[in-house]
C-alpha cells in the first residue's frame, strides 16, 4: 500500500519545483536514472508511443516520485511500535 501524501508534503514540493522547473526536472533526470532506471526508461518509452509532451509527462512523473518517495522517508523516521 502506498503512503497517504499529505498537504504540507504537496506543498513544499511544489514550492520547490516552481523555483526553476527546468533546473528541477534536469536534477530528476538525473536522480531517477540512478535511484530508478526503469523508471526512466518507461518515462521515456510512454512519451515515444503517445506523442504527450516529454517535459510535462516527466515533470508529472518525477513529482509523483518525489511525494511518494518523501512520504515513504518520513514513515520510516517513525518505526511501527509492536503491541
Amino acid at each position: 500500500m502506498q503512503p497517504l501524501i499529505s498537504v504540507e508534503n504537496v506543498e513544499k514540493l511544489i514550492d520547490e519545483v516552481l523555483v526553476d522547473i527546468s533546473a528541477w526536472r534536469k536534477d530528476m533526470i538525473h536522480y531517477i536514472k540512478d535511484e530508478n532506471p526503469e523508471l526512466n526508461t518507461a518515462i521515456i518509452e510512454l512519451s515515444q508511443k503517445t506523442g504527450l509532451d516529454p517535459k510535462a509527462l516527466a515533470t508529472g512523473a518525477y513529482v509523483t516520485y518525489k511525494l511518494l518517495e518523501n512520504e515513504t522517508e518520513k514513515e520510516d523516521d517513525f518505526p511501527l511500535v509492536e503491541e
